[in-house]
């Protein structure tokens, strides 16, 4: 299924929109409902789409229900297929092609007026070098109408380019702009090996839709989902420029930084194309960037515990806390619980364990947890000088935090029925 099939109850909005702020403004006023801009007078024959992957809305689109999405991913994971390669001729992403590719004719926004300019920030570039390939998500600040300034946080991506920067070679790289969403599930999952993601969303592609991930040659050689609205190849240069501020999805400025220009040779897209116009900070950045994060986090406490259950909350913008849910068998499966979450997501702040009975989507029903099964003295995990989250802004100025984890569980040798809620 591709992207455009999953907007059915969007609200379409004809009259003129502009990409500078007024999609966010729009948004706001809408109660962030999803929604489809016809009308951008910057990008005439170009519409955008936001809002459209929150957690329910996305769990909607593929197919699965919210409980079991967790378990779905994880399972991809552990189950890659190979995706189909189709010709050039066959793929909906080349019904156009500008052959000398300018950027500023999509309607790349300019969401916050606290950001540089006009980001993409649901795009995600494939990149491949040195027979490795891989997919994820990296904000690109729209320079000028060929180049981008991408932010590289340290992952596979960066270590690529910094390989090949010492060899000094450029990287080889697809931007893709509102594939179908099991693609970009995939890609902003993380793995601590070099996994390709495509794999990933081919196994999910035929789990939930029953077909095959097709993918086509871009002219670069970079391989691309084939029935994406947009897509853009290039190279990611030896050059360094200004990216930032930005809003990022803690609703906080993040700095400006020297990063990494990309320069486009090309572009393709869909006839009436859709940008995928994401609103940084809002429900569905937190969506893209958290609930990849739960299986990991599952995978990684399940092989201390019994975990059945992981959700990053609201409040940690999807990213910085989550709530685990096991199935206590021993006293200190609680604090065991608490230390492999941390070390299956770096990035975390907070993990709170709770019983099988707790709602671990309520934060009333959390709290009340704590309230009635924590005691503090005991039951709390206090880490310091760790590595921090670069989105976290009281993070210490060499990069380090500290990290809480609170066992919220009843104690091994207590009588359950003291601790059930009559409500």
């Amino acid at each position: 299924m591709a992207f455009r099939d999953h907007l059915a109850a969007a609200s379409r909005i004809g009259e003129s929109v502009s990409l500078v702020h007024e999609m966010m403004n729009h948004s706001k006023s809408t109660g962030h409902s999803m929604t489809i801009f016809e009308n951008i007078p910057e990008t005439p024959g170009h519409s955008a789409a936001v809002n459209m992957l929150t957690r329910d809305r996305l769990c909607a689109a593929i197919g699965i229900e919210p409980e079991a999405y967790i378990d779905t991913l994880g399972w991809a994971m552990n189950n890659p297929s190979e995706p189909v390669l189709v010709q050039s001729d066959s793929a909906p992403c080349f019904e156009n092609r500008q052959a000398n590719p300018d950027l500023t004719t999509i309607p790349i926004p300019h969401h916050w007026p606290e950001d540089r300019g006009r980001y993409s920030s649901a795009s995600i570039i494939i990149a491949e070098d040195d027979g490795i390939r891989n997919v994820s998500f990296h904000r690109q600040f729209l320079r000028d109408s060929n180049h981008l300034v991408v932010r590289l946080v340290p992952r596979h991506l960066r270590t690529m380019v910094n390989n090949a920067r010492a060899e000094g070679r450029e990287v080889k790289v697809a931007i893709v702009n509102a594939p179908d969403p099991v693609v970009l599930l995939a890609a902003a999952m993380s793995f601590t090996e070099n996994i390709d993601e495509l794999t990933i969303a081919a196994s999910l592609h035929e789990k939930l839709y029953g077909t095959k991930l097709n993918l086509v040659e871009m002219p670069n050689g970079v391989l691309a989902p084939a029935d994406a609205e947009y897509i853009w190849w290039g190279r990611i240069t030896l050059d360094d420029d200004d990216e930032g501020p930005y809003v990022d999805i803690t609703g906080t400025v993040d700095d400006v930084r020297q990063e990494p220009v990309i320069e486009v040779d090309g572009l393709v897209h869909r006839n009436n194309p859709i940008f995928h116009a994401l609103i940084p900070g809002e429900a569905e950045h937190k969506t893209l960037m958290g609930l990849p994060r739960a299986p990991t986090i599952k995978d990684a406490v399940n092989q201390v515990v019994d975990c059945t259950d992981v959700h990053m909350t609201e409040g940690g913008c999807g990213w910085l806390a989550a709530v685990l849910k096991i199935n206590k068998q021993q006293p200190d499966d609680g604090i065991k619980a608490i230390h492999a979450a941390f070390e299956g997501h770096k990035s975390m702040k907070i993990v709170t364990v709770v019983d099988q009975d707790i709602d671990i989507t309520d934060p009333v029903r959390v709290e009340w947890a704590m309230m009635t099964r924590w005691q503090p003295d005991k039951d709390t995990v206090i880490l310091s000088n760790q590595r921090g989250s670069s989105l976290d802004p009281s993070r210490y100025s060499d990069g380090k935090t500290s990290k809480i984890g609170y066992d919220a569980t009843i104690d091994a040798d207590a009588d359950p029925a003291g601790f059930m809620s009559v409500q």
